[in-house]
Order: C-alpha cells, then sequence, then structure tokens
C-alpha cells in the first residue's frame, strides 16, 4: 500500500490546485457561469487523460528509447528542481500563466489543462511515482487514484473561483504557489538521490 499523504502532496506540489484559481479566473471572466463549469471540467478532463497516458506508457516510452529509470529519475529531480525553483525565487505559477492566458482562445486546453494542471511537473512526477519495477499494479492504481483526485480538487476550486478570488486574492495564490515550489524541491532533491544510489548499485 502507498503512503498516501505523501503522495497526495507530491501530486498537490506539482499540480498547485490553488495556483490555478487565478489563471482560471482571468480567462473566464468575460463567460458566465455555465461556460465557467463548462470550461473548468474540460480542463480537468483534458488533465486526467494527459497524466493518465504518462501514468499508463510513459516508462514504455522511456524503455522504447533505452533510457534506463535511474537516469530518468536523476533528470526528472534536476527538472522538477529548476521548476521548483522558478516557482519560488521567478514568476509563480498564476503570474506566468495569466500572462499565457492573454493571447489564447482555447482556454479549457492552454494554459488551463497544459501547462497549468498538467505541467511539466505533473507528467515527470507521475512516471516517478508509478515506476513498475517499485510498485505494484495496485499500489499504480491508488497512485492514480489520488493523482486524480488532486484534479478533481482543482476542478472544484475552480468552479469555486469567485469565492476563493475574494478570500486569498492573488497575492494568497502566489504565496501558496512558492510554498509548494519550497516543497517541490526537497521532494525533487530526493528522487534524484534516489536515481543515484539506484545507478551506482546496478
Amino acid at each position: 500500500m502507498i503512503d498516501y499523504l505523501a503522495t497526495f502532496i507530491v501530486f498537490f506540489a506539482v499540480i498547485d490546485p490553488i495556483g490555478t484559481v487565478p489563471v482560471f479566473i482571468a480567462v473566464t471572466r468575460k463567460h458566465d457561469p455555465a461556460e465557467k463549469r463548462s470550461i473548468a471540467r474540460t480542463a480537468a478532463l483534458v488533465a486526467s487523460g494527459i497524466l493518465l497516458f504518462f501514468v499508463i506508457a510513459g516508462e514504455y516510452l522511456l524503455g522504447a528509447m533505452s533510457i534506463p529509470i535511474p537516469a530518468f529519475q536523476i533528470a526528472g529531480g534536476i527538472v522538477l528542481f529548476l521548476f521548483a525553483l522558478s516557482m519560488i525565487f521567478g514568476e509563480s505559477k498564476p503570474e506566468e500563466e495569466v500572462r499565457l492566458a492573454t493571447d489564447r482562445n482555447d482556454t479549457a486546453v492552454f494554459p488551463l489543462a497544459v501547462p497549468s494542471i498538467a505541467g511539466p511537473g505533473a507528467m515527470l512526477a507521475a512516471v516517478l511515482a508509478t515506476e513498475n519495477a517499485r510498485y505494484s499494479i495496485g499500489e499504480q492504481v491508488q497512485t492514480a487514484g489520488v493523482m486524480l483526485f488532486v484534479v478533481l480538487l482543482a476542478y472544484i476550486l475552480m468552479c469555486g473561483s469567485s469565492i476563493i478570488d475574494r478570500v486569498i486574492g492573488d497575492t494568497g495564490a502566489s504565496v501558496v504557489s512558492r510554498v509548494m515550489g519550497l516543497i517541490l524541491a526537497s521532494i525533487a532533491t530526493s528522487n534524484a538521490l534516489t536515481g543515484i544510489t539506484t545507478y551506482f548499485e546496478i
């Protein structure tokens, strides 16, 4: 059985449902409530499909390209660490993705589904958290369930975005995003160290 809390924290950090709220507000200002719910639903479904694809086929794609899992763990840890640093020191998730939203029409897919929900960090985490050699099918299903639960949280938060915006505002969402970046940095470091250790044990 997986550690549900640890898995939830990983996916909550990389998906960052709270950070998606300002993005959703920015790209749906001109839509009525029914259209907003439809956009939120489409974004959540598309993001779920993308992340499930990486859960199911991600490791096989690596195998087809002869990339060992330890190498991907190290590379993934480095990428996640850089991603975390951008969340901490650079533009926060809301600030960066609100800017991307200004020039796109298909807002449910871009930037909401990708990269706001199913971003690079989430895709890498989906592969690393369901490694075939380390986790049974049952454990992988449990991990996928936790991942989809976080996406569901993002959907619920998008549907309640108006209330959340009044409570925390853009500043609050930015603060949460940076805290998630700090947590993600420690997770990324752990992934890289695990990959290095595994590589030298082979």
